[in-house]
């Protein structure tokens, strides 16, 4: 008698997946304004706002990761486009590690900020969200790619 198993693995719904990203424009709007104002000199009268945004987008970072986890990404068995499964497993954990590194950044911002550091905190905090915000673009890029490969297989225009 043989036994079949089978493995779960990731899988990606890339319908519900694109939906996000393209309904969530607050995010969007959010992360290209902290872009525009880490991308040159902080003032260090606008440190008590900066670090109410940078708390705005942790907020909507942990709903945007926990709206894809819960919807766009799920566990089914190997059979079900394994090529895709390693890239949307490594994707989907990709969340939690963008997610804590962002939450230091914003509880270090907030740190700096309170103990009155704040031209410390104007200089440090811009480098360090460009930073951030190059790793979640290209993230947010690699899932796109995901979205688009999970179609073709899907469809069957994939090679």
């Amino acid at each position: 008698m043989s036994v079949l198993t089978t493995t779960a693995t990731v899988t990606v719904n890339p319908a519900f997946l694109q939906e996000i990203k393209e309904v969530n424009q607050e995010l969007w709007q959010s992360l290209a304004d902290l872009r525009k104002r880490c991308s040159r000199p902080i003032a260090t009268g606008m440190c008590r706002h900066l670090v109410d945004w940078l708390s705005e987008l942790r907020d909507q970072l942990a709903l945007h990761f926990a709206l894809e986890e819960a919807y766009g990404y799920f566990d089914e068995p190997l059979h079900v486009a394994p090529q895709l499964a390693e890239k949307a497993d490594h994707l989907r954990s990709e969340h939690q590690e963008l997610y804590s590194e962002f939450s230091d950044l914003v509880d270090r911002a907030e740190r700096m900020f309170f103990a009155g550091q704040t031209a410390a905190l104007a200089v440090w905090v811009g480098p360090r969200f460009l930073d951030f915000d190059h790793r979640l673009r290209s993230h947010e890029d690699r899932e796109n790619e995901l979205i688009y490969d999970a179609f073709d297989v899907d469809i069957g225009v994939g090679d």
